[in-house]
């Protein structure tokens, strides 16, 4: 049976601190470029997303050979909703 000594104890101590400082520099170095991979990568899945998008919208548009256009809505302005009239309260003493 080992018994845990004060030089055990400090070794201990210092590799943790060796670690600690050993990741971090590796992370400094290492993380900027993984990050740079993930948004790359998030950016091309985006990109072949739209392209697919476009794709399908392009065909069901071809195969239909007319074009609507709604004019109700350019003409006129989305009205509010009406609730009801304003009454102004005057206070009586």
């Amino acid at each position: 049976m080992q018994t845990a000594s004060f030089t055990g104890f400090i070794k201990a101590i210092f590799y943790m601190i060796a670690f600690y400082y050993i990741f971090r520099f590796l992370a400094k170095l290492f993380l900027p470029l993984l990050v740079k991979k993930v948004v790359e990568k998030a950016g091309q899945n985006f990109q072949q997303q739209q392209q697919y998008q476009q794709q399908t919208t392009w065909k069901k548009t071809q195969s239909k050979d007319e074009i609507i256009y709604n004019i109700e809505n350019t003409k006129n302005p989305r009205e509010t909703k009406k609730v009801g009239d304003y009454v102004d309260y005057e206070e009586i003493d």
